[in-house]
């Protein structure tokens, strides 16, 4: 039997495999070509004088710029650095790896070209203009890692004023991967979404995303308590809230129908699920808080890079199912099984935005996969290598989009199926043929 210090150990290699391979390939993505190039004369059609005619075009019809050139299918992954992973304000040029990673996820799993872009700035007001500025070269925009509460200002703001759809994926990638795990959780314990107990440790972007999401999913905000550093929110916060923002108030004036005081440990008493997004443990949730949760206890610990609590120590203290935001470990709730395939179904349909109605259709496609394949206390979710998970979220989305009314273009589920496909295997397919003929090179041993 594998020893917590052996798994302990496992847990430390990502991150020295990573010390040693980032310098290797010195970045994860690069500009490809995906046109032919017969000869040099090519170029004559590709660029001057041939290009010419597709520039008239767009500038006669702006929309025909979907049309003769790469926008549909390109994402900017903009971040000013300031919350990176669990690392805090630690700049732009720290915050690359992460960007390039993002734009990895997006190429290899859904098929999109994603750049990053991490801006020297912390203004929230420079980070809106420039992202309006970006507009005409991108479909989308995926916001990563800007402290709150600026985050959901930017947000907010960037939604309303953009004709392109963006989309902040610490709020609603986290809030639609935890709901798709929270679903099968419960399906599992056999529990109700509106009758558990739910305490999310954290209010940050993340969680008051998730709080929102889950509600709106239904759950009963009357039976949910959030903790801050200060504690429990309830209605007798309200002041000291008020100075704070506004998204943290709203949600003590909606949830904690008990009006319930304390810390975690007072929180965690008789609760169903501990939804936990804040600090990196692994002691910020005590074993004995576990042992004082409800028969059958759910416990998402998703903090980075280390969870609140090792899962193997959550399971002891009577957690029947233990999910983190780690590929290592079992029951990955992980952000990764979910922009991908929704921004394939987003950019596909030339969605103007991502509502919480496509989120939710997103969650549960996730779920219902993981459900088919058969839920178990550490598996509740498809793995990123399953294909599927992917292309069925980017037609299901697709499809909602078309049916609320904010898609430019119309097509049908077999079509939507065919677009994702195409663009998914042939991402992966390129890189495999890559690494076949030497063109990536093998890691190096250790």
């Amino acid at each position: 039997m594998i020893t917590k210090e052996e798994l302990i150990a496992k847990a430390k290699k990502p991150a020295q495999d990573a010390m040693r391979l980032h310098p290797f390939y010195k970045g994860k993505v690069e500009v490809g070509v995906k046109c032919s190039i017969r000869d040099f004369r090519d170029f004559a059609v590709w660029y001057s004088p041939g290009v010419a005619e597709p520039c008239k075009a767009i500038a006669a019809d702006k929309s025909l710029v979907y049309e003769h050139t790469n926008k549909a299918n390109f994402v900017a992954v903009v971040s000013d650095g300031t919350r990176v992973l669990g690392l805090g304000d630690i700049g732009p040029e720290a915050s690359m790896p992460v960007m390039e990673g993002k734009a990895l996820l997006f190429k290899y799993l859904g098929g999109v070209d994603a750049f990053p872009i991490c801006l020297d700035t912390k203004d929230p007001e420079e980070i809106i203009n420039t992202v309006k500025l970006l507009q005409p070269t991108f479909g989308g925009v995926n916001l990563e890692d800007i402290s709150n509460p600026k985050c959901f200002y930017v947000l907010e703001r960037l939604r309303k004023e953009c004709h392109i759809p963006v989309w902040h994926d610490d709020q609603q990638g986290t809030a639609t991967v935890t709901l798709a795990g929270l679903i099968n959780a419960l399906r599992y314990v056999k529990k109700d979404m509106g009758e558990v107990k739910i305490v999310l440790v954290g209010a940050g972007a993340a969680n008051v995303c998730i709080a929102n999401l889950i509600i709106f999913a239904g759950a009963d905000p009357g039976k949910m308590l959030i903790c801050d550093s200060k504690g429990i929110l309830h209605k007798g916060r309200a002041d000291e809230l008020k100075a704070e923002y506004k998204e943290k108030l709203d949600l003590a004036m909606k949830t904690n129908a008990e009006g319930r005081t304390g810390d975690i440990a007072e929180a965690l008493k008789g609760a169903d699920v501990l939804i936990a997004l804040s600090k990196p443990g692994p002691d910020t949730i005590k074993k004995e808080w576990i042992e004082g949760m409800n028969k059958d206890a759910i416990a998402f610990v998703c903090a980075n890079p280390i969870p609140e609590i090792w899962p193997w120590d959550a399971k002891e203290a009577g957690a029947v199912i233990v999910a983190t935001g780690r590929s290592d470990f079992p029951n990955q709730v992980n952000n990764s099984i979910c922009f991908p395939g929704i921004f394939r179904g987003v950019l596909d349909v030339q969605a103007a935005t991502i509502t919480d109605e496509m989120c939710i259709t997103a969650a549960y496609t996730i779920a219902d996969l993981g459900a088919e394949n058969g839920i178990d206390p550490e598996n509740l979710l498809p793995n990123m290598d399953n294909v599927e998970v992917f292309v069925r979220q980017a037609v299901n989305v697709g499809l909602k989009a078309i049916e609320l009314g904010i898609a430019r273009k119309i097509l049908s589920e077999e079509e939507l199926r065919a677009k994702a496909e195409e663009a998914i295997y042939k991402s992966r397919n390129i890189a495999k043929s890559l690494m076949e003929q030497g063109f990536i090179a093998e890691p190096p041993a250790e």
